[in-house]
């Protein structure tokens, strides 16, 4: 009988954080799948917990995706975690989810902070509606498209981003959507110095040339305001819109009513051409 796989939440900042059921959890397994061992055996070591390691991250994945899971199927039980946070978040530990889906292994989540929405909730930035980016792509074409496609973005987005990255990015966001678009920069999440800052992203850039970024940050940036002049958009226009989203996973039927909504095309037409 196959053992199972826990999806165990650790803390962002402050150990603390952790709840009873993570550290029953990570007692009790037989192993740890670790984003980086060094980090995470701070973390046991802080709760006098001894367990077997082993690194899991983004360069060894096919590798060791496989030993994690032979060792499930002989029935052992395994805790996924990652350096901070809920595993498989832009994480290369969806990867391990997925294949234990595959491979009939059961998994069970221990949920535990989350940067994304502990950054949200104290941003003071709009949470009825959002979408979460993650890590823009280091290719310089790849990113340029995706924040051409995020211009008219309505909803509130949310991304992550090292600090010897940060100036650079906010030049791109502020070439992207204007100097005038608020953000709010979360660093430090529940650590002593957790901050937030609320500014427009002409002034984010200035303050960053000016004070040297630390930490890991969590930006949040207002969606657009202008209302999208419908009439302008070509059926083309309109197709290529719904044959994005069907790459995402939606149904050309979906696609083709969100298609509609966003460009005022008619579903029916784009859905015809869709098929």
């Amino acid at each position: 009988m196959s053992g199972k796989l826990y999806i165990v939440g650790t803390p962002i900042g402050n150990l603390g954080d952790i709840s009873p059921r993570a550290l029953e959890v990570l007692i009790g397994v037989d192993f740890i799948a670790a984003e980086d061992t060094r980090v995470t055996v701070k973390l046991l070591n802080h709760f006098n917990i001894k367990k077997e390691l082993v690194s899991y991250y983004e360069h060894n994945k096919t590798e060791k995706g496989e030993f994690v899971i032979n060792r499930l199927l002989k029935g052992e039980n395994a805790a996924l975690v990652s350096d901070a946070g809920m595993p498989a978040i832009s994480d290369p530990g969806e990867d391990l989810v997925r294949l234990a889906q595959k491979n009939g292994v059961p998994i069970e989540s221990v949920p535990g902070p989350s940067a994304v929405v502990t950054a949200l909730a104290i941003s003071g930035m709009s949470a009825k509606r959002f979408c979460f980016e993650g890590f823009l792509s280091l290719g310089k074409q790849e990113r340029k498209e995706r924040l051409q496609e995020l211009k008219t973005e309505r909803r509130t987005m949310v991304f992550y981003e090292a600090p010897h990255k940060l100036k650079a990015t906010l030049k791109d966001f502020s070439l992207t959507f204007g100097d005038e678009r608020q953000i709010a920069i979360v660093k430090e999440i529940t650590k002593l110095h957790e901050t937030v800052l609320k500014l427009t992203l002409g002034e984010a850039v200035e303050y960053y040339e000016q004070n040297q970024p630390k930490g890991e940050f969590v930006l949040i940036i207002d969606g657009t305001k202008e209302e999208k002049n419908k009439t302008e958009c070509s059926l083309a226009e309109a197709v290529e819109i719904a044959e994005q989203l069907m790459k995402k996973g939606l149904s050309a039927s979906a696609a083709a009513k969100e298609a509609s909504e966003s460009t005022g095309r008619r579903k029916n037409e784009i859905y015809r051409s869709l098929i």
